[in-house]
């Protein structure tokens, strides 16, 4: 089986062309360093929830959408050496919290392990 870190974050629309420009560029890195996928995608049909919901997991605000990202890795070990690269990777060196198209305080992730996979 493999492992696969989750990403979910609020993106204000107006900032949906650069997340997107960031998140090829970002893909391309981790795929170039053995990552197995990345994907990205923007909310369709995400509605709030009486309790939670993807909304609420970020505190979506007017004119955000929310993103839901993974990334497959072979093994939980690789993914650990993969990140270490990626993060060290000068082609990502100027990200900060700062620059970034989002709000990165209300972004969460995870690393999982499947249960179940076709």
């Amino acid at each position: 089986m493999s492992y696969v870190d989750g990403y979910v974050l609020p993106v204000p629309k107006k900032n949906l062309a650069k997340y997107r420009a960031l998140a090829r560029k970002a893909g391309r890195i981790w795929m170039e360093y053995g990552a197995l996928q990345y994907v990205e995608t923007v909310e369709d049909d995400v509605k709030p929830g009486k309790l939670t919901s993807f909304p609420q997991s970020v505190k979506l605000k007017k004119g955000e959408v929310v993103i839901f990202s993974w990334i497959v890795f072979k093994t939980r070990k690789q993914r650990d050496s993969i990140n270490k690269k990626v993060m060290a990777d000068p082609r990502l060196a100027n990200m900060n919290i700062n620059t970034m198209p989002f709000d990165g305080k209300r972004m969460f992730w995870g690393g999982f392990k499947p249960i179940v996979q076709f």
